[in-house]
C-alpha cells in the first residue's frame, strides 16, 4: 500500500475531538441574570442587584434529568454571559452570586451544576463571554467603551483571572465555549491561548482557534449543510468540526414566562437531529431554567419526547457491518424494508471518503437508493423504502483506503 493509501498527511482529529465526536448530543443550559431581568439592560444602565438572583428551588440534578432524557452525553452552563453576572463566587469582582443573598451568598451554580454533571455521567462544559461584559462597559468585541488602552487592559486581566477561577476550581472540562470569539492580546484581548495549554489542555474549544478547536456551523438553527466536512472542504488541512447550537423554544434562549407555545415539537427537534448529527456534526439543545432554577415542566417532556424517539429509530439496526475498501457489503439472511442507510468511517484515520451511492439488490439487479459525498463520523440517508437481502456501500471516490467504522440498515416506518 502507498503512502497515499495509507492517508499520509491527511488531517485527523485530535483525541479530545474524536472524544467529543463521538458524543454526537449536547446540552445547552442558558441561565443567568436574565433569567430574572426583564426586558434585558442595554449598555449605560445601571447593573441589576446581585439580589436579583433567587433561584430558590435550584436542582441541577433536575437538568442533568434533561441531559439523560434527551440522549446528551455533555453539557455547557452559561458560567458569565454578555451582562457579565457570575454563577460562581468570583474574588475578581462584585457582581456575582456571592453578592446575592441567595444561600446568604454562598451559593455556586457552577460547583452545583459540575457535581451533578459528574453524579450522571455527563462531561461538563463552560461558557465565558469575553467579548461582552455588560457590568465592566464592554459592549462589542471585547473592547471597552471607553477605548482607554489603561482600561482596556484591566479588562483583559479581568478575563484572565476569571478563567483561571473557572479553570482550577472545578476540575476537567470536556468543553470552553467563547461566545462572538476571542479578542487578540495584540488587540487588548485576554491571553487565553496560554491559559488553556497550562489549565485545561485536553478540553474542546467552541469561538478560539487552537488544535482542539471547533467551529460554529454558522447559523442558530440547528442545521448543518451536506455536505459538511470537519475539515471545511474536502481539501481542508485542520481538523474543526462543527457544532450545530439551537434553542429549545424557538429564537429564545433564555427563560421568560408565558412562552410555553415556542417549544419545539418532537418531530421538528428529530429533524435536527438528521440535519445535525446526521451531517458530520454535534447538536448543541438548549435548556432555558426558569426562576426557580429548574427546567420547565413542558420543555422536559419535550426532551424526553425526543430522546425516546431516536432511540426507537436508531436504537437497534436491522443489520449491521464494517469493512475496508471501495466496496462494502450486507447480506441479510431473509429479505427486509428499509428506510435508512447510517454510514460511520473510523475518523481517526480522517475523513477519507469523497463519493459514495447507496445500491439494493432487486429481483437480480442492482438499484441506486441513495448517494452523496461526506460521510464523517456518520451521516444518515433516508431513502424510498426498499425490500431487498442485499445492500451495498460504493465508494467511487476517496482519499485513501476508505475505512468506514458502520454501515446499518434501520427500518424506522
Amino acid at each position: 500500500m502507498s503512502a497515499t493509501d495509507d492517508g499520509a498527511g491527511l488531517p485527523r482529529p485530535t483525541p479530545s475531538q474524536l472524544a467529543w465526536q463521538n458524543m454526537e448530543l449536547g446540552l445547552f443550559l442558558h441561565f443567568q441574570m436574565f433569567t430574572f431581568y426583564a426586558p434585558a439592560w442595554t449598555d449605560g444602565a445601571p447593573s441589576p442587584s446581585p439580589d436579583l438572583f433567587q433561584p430558590k428551588k435550584l436542582d441541577c440534578d433536575q437538568w442533568m434529568e434533561a441531559a439523560v432524557a434527551m440522549g446528551a452525553k455533555y453539557a455547557i452552563l452559561t458560567a458569565k454571559h454578555y451582562e457579565g453576572f457570575c454563577l460562581w463566587p468570583t474574588d475578581v469582582y462584585d457582581f456575582s452570586v456571592k453578592q446575592s443573598s441567595w444561600r446568604g451568598g454562598k451559593g455556586d451554580v457552577v460547583g452545583d451544576f459540575i457535581a451533578a454533571c459528574h453524579r450522571h455521567h455527563i462531561k461538563p462544559g463552560l461558557y465565558y463571554s469575553t467579548s461582552g461584559n455588560l457590568h465592566y462597559h464592554v459592549v462589542e468585541g471585547g473592547l471597552v467603551k471607553s477605548g482607554d488602552k489603561a482600561e482596556q487592559a484591566r479588562y483583559a486581566e479581568v478575563c484572565e483571572k476569571q478563567l483561571r477561577e473557572l479553570w482550577t476550581r472545578y476540575g476537567e472540562l470536556t468543553e470552553v465555549w467563547f461566545d462572538g470569539g476571542v479578542r487578540s492580546p495584540e488587540d487588548g484581548g485576554p491571553h487565553v491561548g496560554e491559559l488553556l495549554h497550562e489549565l485545561q489542555p485536553k478540553a474542546i474549544v467552541f469561538g478560539y482557534g487552537c488544535p482542539n478547536q471547533i467551529n460554529w456551523v454558522g447559523n442558530e438553527d440547528g442545521v448543518a449543510p451536506d455536505p459538511c466536512w470537519a475539515t471545511g472542504s474536502p481539501d481542508g488541512k485542520s481538523w474543526a468540526p462543527a457544532e450545530c447550537d439551537v434553542p429549545i423554544r424557538r429564537t429564545q434562549w433564555r427563560w421568560q414566562p408565558g412562552e410555553e407555545n415556542l417549544v419545539q415539537t418532537r418531530d421538528h427537534l428529530v429533524d435536527l437531529y438528521y440535519r445535525s448529527v446526521g451531517h458530520n456534526c454535534n447538536l448543541l439543545l438548549n435548556a432555558n431554567p426558569n426562576t426557580d432554577g429548574l427546567v420547565p415542566e413542558p420543555d422536559m417532556t419535550r426532551y424526553h419526547e425526543f430522546g425516546h424517539e431516536i432511540a426507537r429509530r436508531f436504537g437497534k439496526p436491522i443489520a449491521a457491518t464494517q469493512g475496508d475498501g471501495e466496496v462494502i457489503d450486507l447480506v441479510l439472511p431473509h429479505p427486509a424494508t428499509v428506510d435508512h442507510m447510517v454510514m460511520m468511517e473510523d475518523i481517526a484515520r480522517g475523513e477519507r471518503v469523497r463519493e459514495y451511492s447507496l445500491r439494493a439488490q432487486v429481483n437480480g439487479l442492482w438499484q441506486i437508493v441513495g448517494e452523496g459525498t461526506c460521510i464523517g463520523h456518520k451521516k444518515i440517508d433516508r431513502i424510498k423504502p426498499v425490500t431487498a437481502s442485499h445492500f451495498r456501500l460504493k465508494l467511487m471516490k476517496s482519499a485513501a483506503t476508505p475505512h468506514i467504522k458502520s454501515f446499518a440498515l434501520y427500518h424506522v416506518g
